[in-house]
């Protein structure tokens, strides 16, 4: 069974956040969901925006990474790439 979240394309209101926002807000649902608050539907829904949050934050990750790894040198003593 494939996952939905995983196809899900990210919208655009999510898209727009910046990480530190994204994570600010999935650690909301997250706290909302433990909490129990809210109808059944209403969870659904969050666990649902939540898994996009949680999405958007991996992506917003790796570019960060892919940005440092650029800036470090290699292990054979490369020097480090530009910045785009």
């Amino acid at each position: 069974m494939s996952d939905k979240s995983e196809t899900t394309p990210i919208p655009k209101d999510i898209k727009k956040l910046s990480f530190e926002q994204a994570l600010a807000e999935l650690e909301d649902i997250v706290r909302d969901l433990e909490d129990g608050r809210g109808e059944l539907e209403g969870a659904i829904k969050a666990f649902e925006r939540g898994t996009l949050l949680k999405r958007h934050c991996e992506t917003k990750l790796k570019e960060a990474e892919a940005r440092i790894e650029k800036i470090l040198p290699g292990a054979n003593g490369v020097e480090p790439a530009e910045f785009d």
